[in-house]
């Protein structure tokens, strides 16, 4: 989960979304739109039993809030609420699985604000099902060959690992800038990936207002991504005094086209 706004329960109902399933919580920075939605998702897993640990990932203002939530409301929680404190200002690997990796990206707001950008690890070549059966190759094989290993069949006849895979579809990427002023040096972090998510308060016109509240216009928003060259583009975090948001998107297009707002139930296949 990306940051932790209020109603984030009732809109997880909504969406069919189970609460139990988060491993990991990537909190930007510690505004309330982002982080009042975390004392009620806390006590609710506990409620339901929760025993996985749960960990969260966000500057020291996060941690401190989290502190005193499970001080004063959760001291006799039932699973580990574990918190990862995370630098600000550097471009940092945060977290690493088998399947991902996760890294700090330095933003600039009125708090110290961390965006996060997730990077699929490539994955090994898929078997071509048709040519183990007729090679006779045994299933305990398969794991050896995705690694690169030939096969040799009975008459000497050596197979190579190219003929016998076909590649796994490329890495996936996504970048998270939440609230940041507009910093052209983004542009190097998230270079080339799949979906850039980047905050799009107000127009270009009022981006004197933007400098001052530390925030950014569709216009900047799409600059980033042109000249980071993304695949695709949403916005959102649009100030309350837009009238249309189909105006934002309009100035975003008049940059980078392949731009779209972000929207409550939104789903996105990278």
């Amino acid at each position: 989960m990306l940051d932790c706004g209020e109603g984030v329960q009732s809109q997880m109902q909504k969406m069919g979304l189970s609460m139990m399933n988060i491993g990991h919580i990537f909190i930007s920075h510690n505004h309330g739109d982002h982080v009042f939605g975390l004392p009620g998702l806390i006590g609710t897993m506990d409620l339901l039993g929760r025993t996985a640990e749960l960990h969260i990932h966000g500057p020291q203002q996060v941690g401190e809030l989290l502190q005193f939530l499970l001080r004063t409301y959760y001291a006799d929680i039932q699973y580990k609420v574990l918190f990862y404190p995370v630098d600000t200002r550097k471009h940092d690997l945060i977290y690493e699985d088998r399947s991902i990796t996760v890294y700090s990206i330095p933003l600039e707001h009125r708090l110290p604000t961390s965006g996060y950008l997730f990077r699929e690890k490539p994955r090994l070549p898929h078997i071509k099902r048709e040519l183990m059966d007729a090679y006779g190759i045994p299933v305990s094989q398969i794991n050896n060959i995705k690694a690169g290993a030939s096969w040799t069949t009975e008459d000497g006849t050596v197979i190579p690992h190219e003929r016998l895979t076909f590649p796994a579809a490329p890495p996936r990427s996504f970048a998270y800038c939440s609230d940041t002023v507009y910093l052209p040096e983004l542009k190097e972090i998230v270079k080339g990936v799949d979906l850039l998510y980047h905050e799009a308060t107000y127009l270009h016109e009022r981006a004197l207002r933007a400098e001052q509240t530390r925030h950014s216009t569709a216009l900047q928003a799409a600059t980033v991504a042109r000249d980071a060259e993304v695949k695709q583009l949403c916005i959102g975090h649009f100030s309350a005094s837009i009238k249309s948001e189909d105006a934002l998107l309009q100035e975003a297009r008049s940059i980078f086209p392949n731009t779209i707002l972000a929207n409550e139930g939104l789903v996105i296949s990278i």
